[in-house]
């Protein structure tokens, strides 16, 4: 064989790898589990809070659910201890409230619960054409996770309230997933604890608190860990203040502290509450949060639920009854209590073309 035709072998061979490689496609990505290495969940508070999660905080107004997210938010910037009194590694957090002021009410509470305000940053809204406009979590959540990339070790993001992230129907399962997986992602890609804050719907006292969400069951599905807090009569008729966990699907589901709030005055002329907490509590959250002066089954409590949940699923929109069943049905309301709840609001019922039947709000 001559030289030019020994040469032209070796192109060719060395050739053929190439040859066999194909471009990537668009579809469906499969891993094999032999391709994965099995990882232990990594906690920002061990049990309570971790690191690349979704989580929920949930209870009634005035329970301090604000106040009790900016004490995490204090715990990490300063490094310091939990309610358990294990120690937190400092790094920085990230707030997108839509209900309070950062420099009137969040800030103080920050200094009166000790953080370090140089490590907490806000979300105030979003730039678009030169002008300032609220923040659109549908439309900036790339950007967001490049902001949070930039400032870097962020550990702890706090969304206030998470149904400010649901674009369309906070009560529609699909829609509200849709509108929760942004921040999914975001908790993933920027390793931090991701904590919704959300409120109690009036119904349901004595039941699971995790099932007293407002809005759909997808909240309480789609978050990881789902911590309650509520106000409760002690044995001797006390007030009590309890911080339980409701759902855990990464660690234990029960146990919590009590606490109680504070006000302080952290600079002169500004006052705020922080967060004292008190010794731990064991049981399930249905066990400590059950006031023993309601009943279970207390029908006015699940009737004042329904007819929340209609009066926000209805609007001013005619609304297919079938639609409103599975709604109802996703957010754990039976379907009798919802037409008891159509009667007392005096929900308009009409049928429609193909015998179909609609719910509408009176005027």
């Amino acid at each position: 064989m001559n030289y030019h035709a020994t040469l032209m072998q070796g192109i060719v061979a060395a050739a053929e790898p190439m040859r066999k490689l194909e471009p990537l496609r668009d579809g469906v990505v499969i891993v094999s589990g032999s391709e994965l290495t099995p990882e232990p969940v990594r906690w920002l508070w061990p049990n309570w809070l971790a690191l690349g999660k979704l989580h929920l905080l949930a209870g009634a107004p005035g329970q301090g659910k604000t106040t009790i997210a900016i004490n995490f938010a204090a715990t990490v910037t300063s490094g310091g201890r939990w309610a358990d009194g294990s120690r937190c590694a400092p790094g920085n957090v990230l707030i997108w409230s839509g209900e309070d002021d950062p420099g009137d009410t969040l800030l103080p509470r920050l200094l009166a619960a000790g953080a370090d305000a140089s490590r907490v940053f806000f979300v105030t809204g979003s730039r678009v054409n030169g002008e300032v406009l609220s923040f659109d979590p549908s439309r900036e959540m790339l950007a967001l996770q490049e902001h949070v990339a930039r400032i870097g070790n962020v550990r702890l993001i706090i969304v206030d309230p998470i149904v400010a992230a649901v674009a369309g129907d906070s009560h529609k399962n699909t829609e509200t997933r849709r509108s929760l997986q942004p921040l999914v992602d975001l908790a993933d890609s920027s390793e931090a604890a991701l904590l919704g804050i959300t409120h109690f719907s009036k119904g349901g006292q004595g039941g699971d608190p995790s099932q007293r969400v407002v809005g759909s069951i997808a909240f309480t599905a789609v978050a990881r860990v789902v911590m309650v807090a509520a106000k409760v009569k002690g044995d001797e008729g006390e007030d009590r203040r309890i911080l339980a966990r409701a759902k855990s699907n990464i660690g234990p589901d029960n146990g919590g502290f009590e606490y109680h709030l504070e006000q302080s005055e952290p600079l002169p002329g500004i006052l705020a509450s922080s967060v004292a907490w008190g010794p731990p509590v064991e049981g399930a959250a249905r066990e400590l949060l059950s006031d023993p002066n309601e009943s279970d089954d207390e029908p006015s409590s699940a009737l004042d639920g329904a007819t929340d949940f209609l009066k926000q699923v209805l609007g001013g929109d005619v609304v297919p009854v079938k639609s409103i069943e599975v709604e109802a049905k996703d957010a754990g309301i039976s379907w009798r209590t919802a037409r008891r709840a159509a009667d007392k609001l005096g929900v308009k019922k009409k049928r429609g073309e193909g015998g179909k039947w609609y719910w509408t709000m009176p005027k």
